[in-house]
């Protein structure tokens, strides 16, 4: 953690909490955060408001925070010690967003081309939609950084990061729960923003 920078720490802290919290009110009170936090479609009836602001810090397993914290840590950091700490965190966000809206626009398309019925649609987290779009940004950042792979162990360059999680995340669990649009919506959102920020040379 000492070697963390600050805003990636502080969310990372912000994702354990809500972890945390998940646990202890399923395990002490029978009471399931994620479905209250995380996000429904907006016809459904368990939809609010503030799901969209909820729904990026709540994970489905300890599989699925322990990937995302281990990967916000291990790419953010340097993405951060590049833009700084007020540019990292709104890049954040906006990848977030990015994710959720992308998500909303598969499951539209989903409601009416595929006559699917998304009226009571079941919750899904978008956490992974900003770590995506972290990995896009150091990609873009450190093209040729070279890293090594625990599973399969093989060198890769930083360029392909985003696109290999990408992919492996699909191979690995391409079940419906899992929102693999908006992995893709983090990056693609990731990828037009650091391109506006270069092209408008944007300063914080």
């Amino acid at each position: 953690m000492n070697n963390l920078t600050p805003v990636v720490k502080n969310l990372i802290i912000i994702n354990c909490l809500f972890f945390a919290a998940t646990f202890i009110c399923s395990f002490l009170y029978q009471i399931d955060l994620t479905r209250i936090l995380g996000l429904y479609y907006f016809t459904s009836d368990y939809f609010r408001p503030y799901q969209l602001a909820t729904h990026f810090f709540m994970h489905g397993s300890i599989w699925h925070i322990g990937f995302n914290m281990i990967a916000l840590g291990q790419f953010g950091s340097p993405v951060e010690n590049a833009w700084g700490g007020k540019r990292f965190l709104i890049f954040y966000l906006v990848t977030a967003l990015g994710a959720t809206f992308t998500h909303f626009a598969f499951n539209t398309f989903q409601i009416y081309f595929l006559n699917y019925d998304l009226a009571q649609l079941e919750f899904t987290s978008l956490a992974s939609g900003a770590v995506f779009g972290v990995l896009m940004a150091f990609g873009m950042l450190y093209p040729d950084a070279k890293l090594m792979l625990l599973f399969p162990p093989i060198p890769i360059k930083g360029k392909y990061i985003a696109v290999l999680a990408l992919v492996m995340g699909v191979l690995i669990d391409s079940s419906g729960n899992v929102a693999h649009f908006a992995h893709l919506g983090g990056m693609i959102f990731g990828y037009f923003l650091i391109r506006y920020w270069n092209k408008n040379r944007y300063q914080f």
